[in-house]
């Protein structure tokens, strides 16, 4: 498996880089420390999974993650935030991610999300789902339809 690790925090990606390697799976680990490198660095080599903080300097996390969809659909990305907020995360899946994260994450879930990821799943934390749920039940409680609450997102 070949990742691109894309976060503004070096301490942040040498974390993700050291966690990664524990994985035998994973073969090449590069890393950018913005959107505009991380799109570069894509331009000139093939990458299975990209994890992208939503919060980067310049462009966006969610941009970054339109780009990647439009011109490397075959790639994965795994989406890491600081923001629990499940408007993101929400939008990062209907956006194309594989899935989603919290920083706050413990790193053994990190992984289990990788590999579940790498073997064409999604993945989304158990408290994300929960937090999803509470949201989406709450958004659509006299909405009439859930169509209303599909259209505002």
């Amino acid at each position: 498996m070949r990742v691109l690790i894309c976060d503004d925090h070096k301490i942040v990606r040498v974390g993700i880089k050291y966690l990664l390697q524990q994985m035998p799976e994973v073969k090449v680990i590069e890393e950018a420390e913005n959107g505009n490198e991380a799109l570069s660095i894509l331009k000139n080599k093939d990458f299975d999974l990209v994890l992208l903080d939503i919060s980067l300097p310049g462009i966006s996390g969610l941009e970054v993650l339109q780009m990647i969809k439009a011109s490397w659909h075959h790639i994965n990305v795994l989406v890491l935030s600081m923001h629990p907020q499940e408007q993101y995360a929400i939008r990062a899946l209907k956006l194309g991610a594989s899935g989603y994260l919290t920083k706050d994450t413990a790193s053994e879930e990190l992984l289990v999300a990788v590999r579940k990821i790498a073997a064409g799943g999604k993945y989304i934390s158990m408290s994300m789902a929960e937090h999803l749920a509470l949201y989406i039940d709450n958004e659509t409680v006299g909405q009439g339809s859930c169509q209303s609450f599909k259209t505002r997102i």
